[in-house]
């Protein structure tokens, strides 16, 4: 009954918000003065400040401290307003802020016509000028929020590749993307997310390449959003995947530029949130967690084989552990014989199924994980080292579990790093669990069972109405050269054929490189 009252009261305190009249500014500043005064109550960072344009003529600044511009303020707007109106005169035909906006020496100047509007414009870090008279109130475009240098992403790193990573800034997130996309047919269209924080979110396509009805339909989602502050991009992601209850994200998230510009080529729509260096990407496929942007960077050869390596370390980081328990407890026959007792003089002093074995050294090691990622980062690493090292060790001496497993367990751990995509590799840690407890109950069937439920599962996931398997399932041969391999990049002539079909070609023909035949002698 509490929580019922308490989501009845939240709901009508969004609706109230969400609803609030939007009242009509008064020609009278000292009456816009009160509401603003009484909107901003106990506010103590926002700046009334009350000036004389000239004469008797009277005018308002407010800003919030920090997030203005300070010499702009001083030189643009106040020491050009108050100079160059000394000589202002009431004129039927021109307002006074019109004048006022074809005087000041800032980018950008916008009117506002009602409370709503002059409070945005003061919360987005912008100057408003209210002249006692006027009819609107000018917004000066003076906003300095505070953000941090562009840097290398950290959790993407690359050894080959651009150094750039996003940042919190929304602005310049956007300029990196325009500046290795000089193009108008990049468009990016803004939305307001969140009734209180008020976050800025961008959606941001290539006009022509991205499919027009994936375009609208995630421009649907993001605007029909509800929810009273985004803090990070992992807030909209929530809420506009197809299917909420998977283990698999359906949406790609990245803090590379690079990324980003690739994705967008290839048809796909980028989500730019304010606030978060992580940018959301759609629609996303399952192989697209095998692919790092450095297989684009080094030669072919290398990046396919990088990517076969990370292949066959996905299926060990998912498999491993349950293949060892189903083979060492239901068919050992199928274990070589020194192998076979090699594993049984290590399991002797074991008083544990091999099951049991597996889940307690699984949970010590996401334990391990856990706390070194949430230490410090100085200490973080050794710790979870020296940890798994030493409770390894201790663990076999003192034989609570087995060698073997501690083995497994181990290159189980590693073989997960390996997968580029942070939210995948959690997705497959969290498979692991099940797949263990059905090949302690039910052997090899087990994992047969829980292999063949996650291949329906994923046949028949979608990202934004694509198929999460494509171009697998359903075929396309000439997509292959993407997923399997990573095919040159004069031969990779089309664009995948789901996202960028409105305009195929992104290779002409001819490009494959080889010696000129001008050069060659006449003779030959």
């Amino acid at each position: 009954m509490t929580k019922s009252l308490f989501r009845n009261k939240q709901t009508k305190k969004l609706q109230n918000v969400s609803l609030q009249e939007d009242l009509a500014l008064s020609e009278n500043m000292n009456a816009t003065q009160a509401l603003l005064e009484k909107a901003f109550e106990n506010c103590s960072d926002v700046v009334f400040r009350q000036v004389n344009l000239f004469g008797e003529r009277k005018a308002l600044l407010v800003y919030i401290e920090g997030m203005v511009d300070r010499q702009l303020l001083d030189q643009g707007l106040l020491h050009t307003a108050l100079n160059s109106l000394n000589g202002y005169q009431e004129e039927p035909s021109v307002s006074m802020s019109s004048q006022l906006d074809q005087a000041l020496t800032v980018g950008r100047v916008l009117a506002a016509l009602t409370l709503n509007q002059l409070a945005k414009g003061v919360l987005d870090g912008n100057v408003a000028l209210i002249p006692d008279g006027a009819k609107s109130v000018l917004i000066s475009g003076m906003d300095q929020a505070p953000s941090r240098s562009v840097e290398e992403p950290q959790m993407e790193p690359l050894i080959r590749g651009p150094r750039e990573g996003f940042i919190e800034q929304l602005q310049t997130n956007i300029i990196m993307v325009r500046k290795r996309l000089k193009t108008p047919r990049l468009k990016i269209e803004s939305f307001t997310v969140g009734e209180l924080s008020q976050t800025k979110v961008a959606v941001a396509y290539i006009e022509g390449i991205a499919t027009d009805s994936v375009v609208e339909e995630v421009r649907s989602r993001v605007s029909r959003t509800r929810i009273d502050a985004v803090v990070e991009s992992g807030y909209i992601e929530e809420f506009i995947e197809d299917l909420p209850y998977s283990p698999f994200p359906q949406v790609q998230n990245t803090e590379r530029p690079d990324t980003v510009v690739a994705n967008l080529l290839e048809g796909k729509i980028a989500i730019l949130v304010d606030g978060t260096p992580i940018s959301l990407l759609v629609p996303m496929t399952l192989w697209t967690a095998i692919q790092s942007s450095e297989d684009y960077y080094e030669r072919f050869m290398i990046g396919t084989f990088l990517r076969w390596v990370r292949f066959v370390f996905f299926l060990i980081a998912l498999l491993l552990p349950s293949i060892y328990v189903a083979i060492s407890t239901f068919h050992p026959e199928m274990i070589p014989t020194n192998l076979l007792l090699s594993i049984a003089g290590a399991r002797e002093a074991s008083p544990f199924p091999a099951l049991v074995e597996a889940l307690l050294m699984e949970v010590t090691f996401e334990a391990l994980r856990e706390a070194g990622a949430r230490l410090p980062r100085q200490v973080g690493s050794a710790i979870s080292i020296v940890g798994a090292l030493v409770i390894g060790q201790a663990s076999v001496q003192a034989g609570i579990v087995s060698a073997p497993m501690v083995i497994v367990v181990s290159i189980t751990g590693i073989a997960n790093f390996a997968i580029p995509r942070f939210n995948v590799a959690i997705a497959v840690r969290l498979l692991r669990f099940p797949l263990i407890l059905l090949a302690g109950t039910l052997g090899l069937y087990g994992i047969g069972i829980g292999l063949l439920g996650l291949l329906i599962h994923l046949s028949s996931l979608r990202s934004f109405g694509i198929p999460y398997l494509s171009p697998v399932a359903p075929l396309t041969a000439g997509g292959l050269k993407d997923v399997l391999i990573r095919a040159p990049h004069w031969a990779m002539k089309l664009r995948p054929r789901l996202t960028g079909y409105q305009e195929p070609l992104r290779v002409p023909p001819g490009q494959k490189p080889g010696p000129h035949h001008s050069g060659r002698n006449e003779g030959e």
